[in-house]
């Protein structure tokens, strides 16, 4: 497995990937992915915005939105970590996310931040294995609006991992 940096040519399948996390309901919010490559970038940082290859392509992809234009937030993401279906539990999880991590941190990324769902365990694991901490529960923070799920209220864990390097500790 190589974790490279995301270029437009991966974008059908991240967004393969992408659209299997949503149809799971334990993902996200989203009801869909992005309709373009553009419209993904515009909202992640370029340099914190990985794939995972191996000789199929793309198995899994983490990336880093912004989570304020406010200069003061400037050092703050929040963190997205994808697996494509077939390839969960092989490790490519860690490999992206360990990546991303040390890719923050070169980036001046002084706090990285996930929200999950409380019923994705696996996430939650996977987060706290690389310095995760758990600040809170977000209860009923917003409902869904598809699938199997509509109209149910989520809780969301919310994480975050502050820099032993980058920023004030």
């Amino acid at each position: 497995m190589n974790i490279v940096k995301m270029k437009p040519d991966h974008w059908p399948a991240v967004k393969k990937i992408y659209q299997e996390g949503i149809a799971t309901g334990d993902a996200t919010f989203q009801e869909s992915p992005p309709a373009s490559w553009q419209d993904w970038s515009e909202g992640h940082l370029e340099n914190c915005s990985l794939v995972c290859l191996d000789d199929q392509g793309v198995v899994g992809w983490a990336a880093i939105s912004p989570v304020s234009k406010r200069p003061v937030y400037q050092g703050v993401g929040e963190v997205s970590v994808y697996v494509k279906k077939s390839c969960q539990g092989q490790g490519v999880g860690d490999k992206l996310l360990n990546n991303l991590v040390i890719i923050s941190e070169q980036e001046g990324i002084w706090t990285l931040q996930a929200g999950i769902f409380q019923e994705n365990e696996k996430s939650l694991i996977l987060h706290k294995k690389f310095g995760f901490r758990e600040v809170g529960v977000r209860k009923k923070i917003g409902k869904m609006g598809y699938g199997h799920l509509s109209g149910v209220w989520r809780n969301v864990v919310l994480l975050e991992k502050r820099s032993q390097n980058v920023g004030v500790n």
